[in-house]
């Protein structure tokens, strides 16, 4: 059943993990910041985040803020991000925690205004694509709504392949459009054989293409914000407005 939110029909990309802390903000976030440095209006969207912090402004996600960095964003970030929770937990458990549902049209309304004002929009997920948001719809089913081709970030571990090649059925089955895989957190003096070889397994046995490989850099910093060092010029080979304009 989907969601219906009636969303704009926008340039973009939708930036999913294979699970939790995947490099999704670091990714999505640098992708932004070579479209905006190369003279397009980018809009950022991260709908739902957990974990916030409390300001003045009410509840913050640092991966908002640093989103809003990246793009170079005049947007409230109440807007970049319009459905927030302080439980760090996944959604289904903070809405319960909290007692205050996911407010979808919240999200559509957001969305709406952030197309009406940008060329782009890099929308980031939440956790993995199976993370359930309720007990009706999890982060695939959102992501559906926004019918941009996805990027699928992998970081490096012993399950990468096989986390990969999972989400890429899932997205696949949802009929949405890969616009490949960027494999994040490379350390070329610490990799395994298995490390090694994922990016040829990844590509073969999936049939998607590998983005950029994007090496660790011990100087990326979400909260400070901070890029790192490397991190923008991984990413730069990869023609994202190509990828953005579906």
């Amino acid at each position: 059943m989907p969601i219906n939110l009636n969303l704009p029909k926008k340039a973009g990309l939708f930036v999913a993990g294979t699970d939790a802390g995947a490099g999704k903000t670091l990714i999505a976030g640098a992708i932004a910041k070579i479209l905006t440095d190369n003279g397009q209006k980018v809009g950022v969207f991260k709908p739902i985040a957990t974990g916030c912090k409390r300001s003045w402004d009410g509840l913050i996600s640092n991966d908002t803020e640093f989103l809003s960095y990246c793009a170079n964003s005049e947007l409230p970030l109440s807007t970049i991000t319009p459905v927030s929770y302080l439980t760090a937990a996944l959604p289904i458990v903070s809405t319960a925690r909290e007692r205050n549902p996911i407010d979808f049209d919240r999200i559509a309304t957001a969305y709406k205004q952030i197309c009406e004002n940008n060329d782009t929009i890099i929308v980031e997920g939440i956790g993995g694509v199976r993370v359930p948001l309720t007990m009706e719809f999890d982060l695939l089913d959102l992501a559906v709504e926004f019918a941009l081709p996805v990027v699928i970030v992998a970081r490096l571990n012993p399950g990468t392949v096989n986390h990969t090649l999972m989400t890429i059925d899932c997205i696949r089955a949802a009929e949405l459009k890969i616009a490949g895989v960027v494999i994040n957190g490379y350390d070329a003096t610490e990799a395994t054989v298995a490390e090694d070889t994922a990016e040829e397994v990844i590509s073969q046995c999936g049939g998607v293409n590998i983005l950029s490989v994007v090496p660790f850099d011990e100087t990326v910093d979400i909260e400070a914000p901070n890029l790192g060092e490397f991190i923008v010029g991984s990413l730069m080979d990869c023609d994202w407005s190509k990828l953005a304009h579906r």
